[in-house]
């Protein structure tokens, strides 16, 4: 890893036409490595990694707002070209063994998926090994670009229980041919 600072699945596909563009933000945000103006030394060791072709799991650490997840989307972007900015929103519904129904929402792409496991509260366990299964055992939708890999995007993987970064160890070990993830966090004393 390097570091840097039974369900049902119901998609809800959504493109917003571009004179109707949300945020300002999401329009001049950059999309690819070259763009992003800080931490330039970082953006090319990304690029060196993605260049190579042997992606480890990654890391992405730092406070709200210093770019964490730009610089996960230039990741994603650089690896996958634009057809990652096509994106769906998903409803994953799962049963615990004591016949609970947990219900969360993801976002995204042919190539990846993002979810943030510590909504579902002490239950981010079975949501962390269900959906990693799930990407690792199904095949990429656009065979085009197709790399060896999915990506899992984890957010606020400090925030999860002892449990769920146990079973994450174990399904990151499992399924490194088929999956990477990478882990979003704010801290990494809490991992």
């Amino acid at each position: 890893m390097i570091v840097f600072t039974d369900s049902l699945v119901f998609c809800v596909a959504f493109q917003i036409p571009k004179p109707y563009m949300a945020l300002w933000v999401d329009k001049y945000r950059p999309s690819s490595l070259a763009k992003l103006d800080y931490q330039k030394d970082r953006a090319l060791s990304l690029k060196n990694l993605i260049s190579r072709g042997n992606f480890p799991h990654l890391l992405f650490y730092g406070p709200p707002g210093s770019g964490k997840k730009t610089r996960i989307h230039c990741v994603l972007r650089e690896l996958y070209g634009p057809g990652v900015d096509r994106m769906r929103i998903e409803h994953h519904d799962f049963v615990t063994p004591s016949k609970k129904k947990i219900e969360i929402s993801s976002v995204s792409s042919n190539y990846h998926l993002e979810v943030n496991p510590s909504d579902v509260g002490i239950y981010d366990r079975i949501v962390i090994q269900e959906l990693i299964k799930n990407m690792a055992s199904t095949g990429q939708l656009d065979t085009g670009q197709q790399k060896d890999f999915k990506i899992v995007v984890l957010h606020e993987v400090d925030r999860l229980s002892r449990d769920a970064q146990h079973a994450l160890r174990r399904t990151m070990e499992k399924y490194i041919a088929s999956c990477r993830l990478i882990l979003c966090a704010e801290s990494t004393s809490k991992i």
